[in-house]
């Protein structure tokens, strides 16, 4: 019986492979996307009307978390009005060129005041860092949290042990701490130089 061809072996591989319907991230075009964003994510210190707390940083944030995130909004599947509203009817390849234009995206080092003591904070969040530690290996689809606002961190460690946020290893790393416990790791990370304001 004559073998295959190599041609022949790759190509039915290759139409068994699925195929991505989005393109390669556009930057330019997510930048252009992104201005509708601007009026909350590139205001230092805008705070949220209610709970009160800042709007995150997202400057320099991955670019992989940053679409899961955006895709978890458009599907109902993490709890904010505004984020839905502004999600709902973004594609794929929007919200990939969004996530692209803010991993590089140029902004402004800001303080990040939280409550809490950092010292504290940095014995409690040492199982965190095996995520969430600022090296060029992290995961791309986990959250830099080095230099978010302190009482944006406690609103989502909360969201978790909740469950308002579903992921069951954060609601596990989480369960058992006190509010000061959370107080402390945000001011950790809070303290720590990452993320900035998009300009």
């Amino acid at each position: 019986m004559k073998k295959p061809s190599l041609a022949l072996l790759v190509s039915v591989l290759t139409a068994s492979i699925p195929q991505m319907n989005v393109q390669a991230a556009d930057v330019d075009a997510g930048r252009a996307a992104f201005e509708t964003c601007r009026g909350c994510h590139s205001i230092p210190a805008y705070s949220n009307a209610y709970p009160t707390y800042y709007v995150p940083k997202i400057g320099g944030q991955r670019a992989d978390y940053v679409a899961s995130a955006l895709k978890a909004y458009r599907e109902k599947n993490r709890p904010h009005g505004t984020m839905k509203a502004n999600t709902y009817d973004l594609s794929d390849q929007t919200i990939e060129n969004i996530a692209a234009y803010i991993e590089s995206a140029p902004g402004k080092e800001t303080k990040s005041p939280a409550g809490g003591d950092p010292a504290a904070g940095k014995k409690l969040a040492q199982s965190c860092l095996s995520c969430h530690a600022e090296s060029k290996d992290a995961q791309s689809n986990v959250p830099r949290l080095a230099g978010q606002y302190g009482n944006y961190l406690v609103k989502a460690m909360k969201d978790y042990q909740s469950g308002k946020r579903n992921n069951s290893i954060m609601q596990s790393m989480l369960q058992g701490l006190s509010g000061d416990d959370l107080e402390n790791i945000s001011a950790y990370f809070a303290s720590l130089k990452g993320l900035t304001t998009t300009d």
